[in-house]
């Protein structure tokens, strides 16, 4: 009953659009951020205090604050919520590890934070920049790509299925990816491991919910410009705050934030232009409820990716190496526009004191087009010929999600409980249109010729579907807490139908129902010292949405999890150090198709087993430390064709590490005068399946300088310092991808 009546209602919220909005196009890369607000929790024991009287919502912050881990002096008054600032560069609470208020140090996962400081600090143009001084996370995997962020998490691509934005998911498949702009982060929140317990259908190796910037019950009004060495200019703003209103009609709060961005970059006639725009709104009748509404719009237009052979990019061509500007397309075809909109809620109603409801929703639309000629290896290598073929993808794509959460705190005996009951919905619908065709001339990398006529794309696409699935999922979780122990079991079923369908006869070609139940027990156990060891076994599932290399509907992937761990936080330090060991398998994983990189397939198992160590610090007033270190070993360990098994999947390094620093004087006379920089190592990864042709590591370094006066900030920010060209990874020996040369990007920002 619940299965048919969760689906319906799933198939109902993706499909009612549908009309409408399929005949929309374009969709936004960059932006679009902001759709709707997270799962918004609080912490459970400053709740059930703070309502034990007719003025018990006022003594909650401080309630909370003293509750929190133990915190130098210089913090009292700071009181962080999952879904607010973070100090510094210091998270202690996080929502993403169990949809409830819960301290880092109680979340037997491994979780990292990411503030806006940090942010503002390193000036990153897209997400995936954002986490590249995150442990075990491989940002940025194709390298200088305008078109969309990349990333894995412990190995594993999870840029697809596992992004979030407020803890609702953003999938894609096929080209019908997403966007969000920096800009409009308040905090990023990496949660490592299998997650779909909580979360459905998601990667098992992890994945990034991005948290939106929401309505400031103060003033905020802020705008910044600012310029690069490539003439890719910006423009942003942020305003938002309290509504006058009378003290009997609640409260109401709004926030718009914005961003023009327009030029080029260092790839020719590959520009970076995006246009974002995000207004919110929280209404707060009375103490117990909040209302947040959250929109969004954007659009991205740029140009493809080049692909480009490993030999001429990693090894030298007789002629040498292919210049990092050279365009493989053609400017008068190539082009990639997306339109993004976004429309969502959160809604949260304390129904007593140790009762909560909350539900969030979202409905999000993407429309993208994608046109160009595409690099396919060497003609001639001697004389710099490069073969092309004739590349056209339309996808516009549908979802929604509807996530609802009741919240139980109770005892029984010297045993607190945190009990979550969920219900969430999912709907997805995708129209994939592709082609494909050859008959495309040869480009000289060294003398390349654009202008001439177009060549035409073929009749009949290769893929020509509208693919839908609807999912309904029912979870159940208890944080249970004896002490300093702390267990949280948690379980989830889901319910899935996936549907395939020829859009020019509307005839069903391929369909399959699904049902699997996930797990996760995690034990951690607090010292009164600070040091808290944990470990956690999770399973999960993850009903793929898409088609192989054959046009079959993909299998479900599945993955389990073993993880140990050590989490320190001494009581005099602003500050925490964090090592994790694991062995994750993942089956039924998507791999390149090496035939075509364009398309995936799916392997019997890779396994990834690795340790993880992250040190984040505020070890003064004006220095701020970051410290990421990541080894695993990849490898496919089930696969149909034997000589894979041992092998390490290409575009995949299994080492890295990183180190960032921020150094502000706060007295005297150089006071608001502000300096910081890291260095990032990125192993070595192989450009073949076979593990013959290495992509070589590559050190790279960025620098900050800053400068605060009253209410004026002046920065200059540079990404590969020392210029190094080197190729970000291989995806096949004939798709290479050049990495970001040295960005210096200058900006200056005022507050009011």
């Amino acid at each position: 009953m619940l299965r048919s009546a969760g689906l319906a209602t799933a198939s109902a919220l993706v499909l009612l659009p549908q009309a409408s909005v399929a005949q929309s196009s374009g969709s936004s890369s960059q932006s679009g951020a902001q759709a709707l607000p997270p799962v918004a929790v609080a912490s459970p024991e400053p709740r059930r205090r703070a309502a034990a009287a007719a003025t018990r919502r006022t003594p909650r912050a401080a309630q909370s604050a003293n509750e929190r881990k133990p915190q130098p002096e210089r913090n009292v008054g700071f009181v962080e919520t999952p879904r607010g600032p973070v100090h510094g560069y210091v998270a202690g609470r996080s929502s993403s590890g169990t949809k409830t208020n819960t301290p880092i140090m109680e979340t037997p996962q491994s979780v990292s934070v990411i503030g806006a400081e940090q942010i503002r600090d390193q000036k990153p143009t897209k997400l995936d920049e954002a986490l590249r001084y995150t442990a075990g996370v491989r940002a940025g995997t194709f390298g200088a790509d305008t078109r969309n962020d990349w990333w894995l998490i412990r190995g594993f691509k999870s840029d697809d299925i596992g992004l979030f934005l407020d803890g609702v998911q953003l999938f894609y498949t096929a080209y019908a990816s997403w966007r969000l702009p920096p800009s409009n982060m308040e905090r990023i929140e990496v949660l490592r491991g299998p997650s779909a317990v909580l979360y459905g259908g998601s990667s098992p190796s992890g994945i990034v919910n991005v948290i939106s910037k929401l309505p400031p019950t103060e003033p905020i009004r802020y705008i910044e410009t600012g310029v690069n060495n490539f003439g890719n200019a910006y423009v942003g703003f942020d305003v938002g705050g309290p509504v006058v209103t009378q003290p009997q009609d609640g409260k109401l709060f709004y926030r718009v934030v914005g961003e023009v961005r327009n030029g080029d970059t260092q790839v020719n006639f590959t520009p970076d232009n995006n246009y974002f725009i995000a207004p919110s709104v929280t209404w707060k009748p009375d103490a117990d409820t909040t209302f947040t509404v959250l929109a969004s719009a954007s659009k991205t237009d740029t140009r493809g990716i080049n692909f480009l052979p490993y030999k001429g990019t990693v090894t030298s061509a007789p002629f040498g190496k292919i210049p990092t500007s050279f365009f493989a397309g053609d400017p008068s075809v190539d082009k990639f526009t997306r339109e993004q909109e976004m429309l969502g809620y959160q809604f949260e109603r304390n129904l007593t004191d140790d009762l909560t409801f909350r539900q969030n929703a979202r409905f999000a639309h993407v429309d993208l087009t994608y046109r160009g000629y595409v690099g396919s290896g060497w003609t001639n290598v001697n004389t710099g010929s490069l073969a092309r073929y004739n590349w056209y993808a339309k996808d516009t794509a549908n979802q929604a999600d509807l996530d609802n959460q009741l919240e139980y705190r109770f005892n029984t005996g010297p045993v607190k409980h945190t009990m979550l009951f969920g219900v969430d919905l999912k709907g997805y619908q995708i129209d994939d249109y592709q082609a494909f065709g050859f008959g495309v001339p040869s480009i000289n990398v060294l003398n390349p010729s654009y202008g001439a006529a177009e060549v035409p794309l073929p009749t009949s696409p290769f893929r020509n579907y509208l693919i839908t699935q609807k999912q309904a999922g029912t979870y159940l979780q208890d944080q249970m807490k004896l002490g300093n122990f702390t267990l949280v079991l948690s379980g989830r079923n889901d319910w899935v139908e996936t549907t395939q369908a020829a859009r020019d006869s509307g005839a069903i070609v391929g369909q399959r129902d699904d049902s699997k139940f996930s797990g996760r027990a995690g034990l951690i156990y607090n010292f009164d010292n600070g040091i808290a060891p944990y470990i956690s076994y999770a399973t999960s599932y993850n009903p793929v949405i898409g088609l192989n290399a054959s046009n079959q509907l993909l299998l479900p992937e599945t993955g389990k999890q073993v993880e140990v761990g050590l989490k320190v936080q001494p009581k005099w330090f602003d500050g925490y150090f964090t090592v994790s060991a694991f062995d994750l398998k993942r089956q039924n994983a998507l791999t390149t198709d090496p035939s075509n990189v364009l398309l995936q397939n799916q392997t019997g198992e890779v396994t990834s087993r690795g340790i993880e160590l992250e040190a984040v610090a505020n070890v003064t007033k004006e220095l701020k430390l970051i410290g990421a270190f990541t080894s695993y070993h990849l490898f496919t360990s089930k696969d149909l064709d034997s000589s894979l098994i041992g092998k390490t999947p290409t575009n995949t390094p299994e080492l890295l590490v990183s180190g960032w620093a921020d150094y502000t004087f706060k007295e005297g006379p150089l006071a608001g005068f502000g300096f910081g920089g890291g260095v990032r190592y990125v192993g070595s990864s192989w450009a073949d399946a076979a593990n013959t042709l290495e992509v070589p590591a590559v050190v790279l370094g960025d620098l900050a300088v800053h400068y605060e006066w009253q209410n004026w900030r002046t920065a200059i920010n540079v990404i590969n310092l020392t210029d190094k060209i080197y190729v970000a990874s291989c995806a096949s020996e004939g798709a290479c991808f050049y990495g970001d040369r040295r960005r210096v990007t200058a900006s200056v920002s005022y507050k009011w």
